[in-house]
């Protein structure tokens, strides 16, 4: 498509188009034709034919209401006709490039120009590069499309990730890791770690849909652990590639309605068959990410030797039905029902009566990686902040101008700062412990 031409013209030349079937405006040196808009003007055609805005400079009164992403979408890109003659705009479209952002604390420190850090190597930053740039192209634009309307991620983005294992990958380092292309060959299996895996989720955490965060396959960074670490070999020779390349897919089912976290208090029941080769579950699952377009569920369930996980593969007797929850219907976020639901006792992962070892055994790792989603979440929300209150005006001043304003900022960015800097150190000694000692050094 040939890009459209942009006229030159005097604000002079703008005024004359100020009435209801010819409306311009200037904002930032940029003219928009808003005669067909005006109608679709989300504040009403009534705001933008205000003789202080029709035909005139609006630059103040955008920016006072709106962010710069706004009027840098291609939509609203589409508006504009040309630009004032011997004027430049100031505003710069900065998102969406690859590069880190210019804003002060909107990356952790590793990532600004001219610090230094113990922990990254230049793979890492290799790294990183390579996972932006590939979240910018497919994920962060899914992410926005499916928060409004509120289906699963496209499959397509999730292919695109096998491609480069990025599932693989997302479940950390380990031998799971063998064998396989890393990001095109940029970082070997055996030097994959923890910081990789920091990079990925943080990284992802940017499309800033925490929804569609989870709806990416968070039920198999929590659901499938428990099978590469506790399935039979024949279990995870049919169950882990195809959940890694994206092929079929998995969730953690323990919560109950009657029971929340609380995981000796669960009335799914697990009792063998006659011949003693099938488990026959009954009972229900609440609030089970990615549940709803599961092929396999890591169910807990309580049988005649205590609590057990059991791996149930969608089939007769397996219902599940959407949850509305506070967040975004793309997480697949489900009410599971199981009925005379038979499963061959091979699927048992771990000892009979020993799922809570199991189950033990998952939480270091899910809670890090909430801890790594939690930082950089926070993070955002400071570039956010700081974007508004230097474009927002009160009083006659950027908002930045009031010290309460910048106290707070002070606050929020010490705070994101403290907890990244924790968890580095945290990451870093994940890499230099056995699980073991992780467990009792870390989880506590």
């Amino acid at each position: 498509m040939a890009t459209k031409e942009l006229q030159q013209f005097t604000r002079d030349e703008v005024a004359k188009h100020n009435k209801d079937g010819d409306l311009w405006i200037v904002v930032d040196a940029k003219v928009y034709d808003l005669t067909k808009f005006k109608d679709f003007h989300p504040g009403g055609a009534s705001v933008l034919l205000d003789p202080e805005i029709a035909g005139q400079d609006a630059t103040d009164a955008f920016y006072s209401l709106h962010r710069h992403e706004v009027i840098a979408n291609p939509k609203a890109k589409r508006l504009q006709i040309g630009t004032i003659a011997g004027e430049e705009s100031i505003c710069t479209d900065s998102f969406l490039r690859g590069e880190p952002s210019q804003v002060p604390y909107a990356e952790p420190t590793w990532l600004a120009k001219g610090y230094q850090s113990p922990y990254y190597t230049e793979n890492h930053r290799q790294f990183q590069k390579a996972v932006r740039v590939f979240c910018e192209k497919y994920i962060i634009p899914d992410a926005q499309a499916r928060e409004e309307d509120g289906k699963r991620p496209s499959q397509l983005v999730l292919d695109k990730m096998a491609e480069v294992n990025l599932h693989a990958m997302r479940m950390g380092p380990g031998k799971h890791l063998r064998g396989l292309t890393l990001m095109n060959g940029l970082v070997k299996p055996e030097e994959f770690d923890y910081f990789h895996e920091l990079i990925i989720t943080q990284e992802i955490v940017r499309c800033g849909a925490r929804g569609y965060g989870d709806g990416l396959l968070g039920g198999k960074v929590i659901g499938l652990p428990p099978v590469l670490n506790f399935g039979s070999d024949a279990l995870k020779a049919k169950v882990v590639p195809e959940v890694l390349q994206a092929k079929k897919f998995i969730c953690l089912a323990i919560s109950e309605a009657q029971a929340g976290s609380d995981v000796f208090g669960l009335q799914t029941t697990a009792v063998k068959s006659e011949d003693g080769k099938e488990w026959i579950i009954n009972g229900t699952k609440k609030w089970i990410t990615n549940g709803t377009f599961a092929d396999y569920f890591t169910v807990g369930c309580k049988t005649e030797d205590g609590f057990t996980v059991i791996l149930v593969e969608r089939g007769p007797g397996v219902e599940t039905r959407h949850i509305k929850t506070s967040y975004s219907a793309a997480a697949g976020t489900a009410f599971i029902t199981l009925e005379n639901v038979r499963v061959p006792v091979e699927n048992t992962l771990g000892e009979e009566g020993g799922g809570i070892f199991v189950m033990l055994s998952n939480f270091n790792h899910e809670r890090w990686v909430m801890c790594c989603s939690s930082a950089r979440s926070q993070r955002g929300i400071v570039e956010e902040c700081l974007k508004w209150c230097t474009q927002r005006k009160a009083f006659g001043k950027p908002l930045h101008a009031q010290a309460v304003i910048r106290n707070k900022l002070a606050a929020m960015i010490s705070k994101s700062e403290s907890v990244q800097n924790w968890l580095e150190n945290i990451t870093y000694q994940m890499c230099n412990m056995s699980y073991g000692q992780q467990a009792s050094k870390l989880a506590g």
